[in-house]
């Protein structure tokens, strides 16, 4: 496959035992780096998808349990891949639950579930990965955001979902800034329905949804390790779609 050369390089994706995160660690994989297939619950269904990475190139893969809203869990899981693959050089933030529920009909427990895994965790993962990267002068941390969110997009189902994504792709242009010294980049990649989505509009951009070949293709850009100028960016993947009303 045409992509970076990612030999020599440890690839983190959270949540990465199935959907999207599968598809991106298996595209690094494929790319020839160590890569870290995290899961939550899913040990079994990591358990193939690092398999998978072996067949397709990978130098390594291992399987690593993390919960990445708790602090001491995302600890663990960096030291675990620290360990065994050496320092952390790419960094995906996959994870991001999504709750298609009315705001006013959504108990607490869900609102914090979806703003912790979709912002809290990309903040965490992000914070733990950045004094070794610091310390080599490299990294590529990419996060996953949606499209639309850097228009305010907001509705009353999934409300918090729309926060979180406006939240992350903040913190990809401020952490774009206080790193720009430090041969980091850090970007982010914006779906707008991908093809396992929960969910699907009556009328999709050019007639299907986008599929993880899409948003694998932005992400091998930005983990290139000679894109070392291209930072702080975010790319929709959504098919020329508008959410404006017009």
């Amino acid at each position: 496959m045409d992509g970076p050369d990612l030999t020599d390089r440890t690839v983190l994706v959270t949540g990465s035992a199935k959907g999207l995160g599968r598809a991106l660690v298996l595209d690094a994989a494929a790319c020839g780096a160590r890569v870290a297939v995290n899961y939550h619950t899913s040990a079994e269904a990591a358990a193939d998808v690092a398999a998978t990475a072996s067949d397709r190139g990978a130098a390594a893969a291992i399987t690593v349990q993390a919960d990445v809203t708790d602090p001491e869990s995302v600890d663990g899981l960096f030291s675990t891949v620290e360990a065994e693959l050496g320092d952390v050089d790419c960094l995906v933030n996959n994870v991001g639950d999504f709750a298609p529920v009315r705001w006013d009909e959504m108990d607490l427990a869900t609102w914090q579930r979806v703003m912790d895994t979709n912002l809290t965790g990309t903040y965490l993962c992000s914070k733990r990965a950045l004094p070794t990267m610091r310390a080599a002068e490299f990294g590529r941390i990419v996060n996953v955001g949606y499209a639309g969110a850097e228009k305010g997009l907001v509705d009353p189902k999934n409300f918090p979902y729309f926060v979180a994504k406006a939240g992350v792709l903040m913190f990809t242009r401020m952490l774009a800034n206080d790193t720009q010294d430090d041969g980091i980049a850090v970007n982010a990649v914006s779906p707008y329905v991908v093809e396992n989505s929960e969910e699907f509009p009556d009328d999709l951009p050019r007639d299907r949804p986008a599929s993880f070949e899409d948003v694998t293709q932005v992400v091998r850009f930005f983990l290139d390790p000679d894109l070392d100028y291209v930072s702080g960016e975010n790319v929709e993947v959504d098919g020329g779609w508008l959410p404006e009303d017009v």
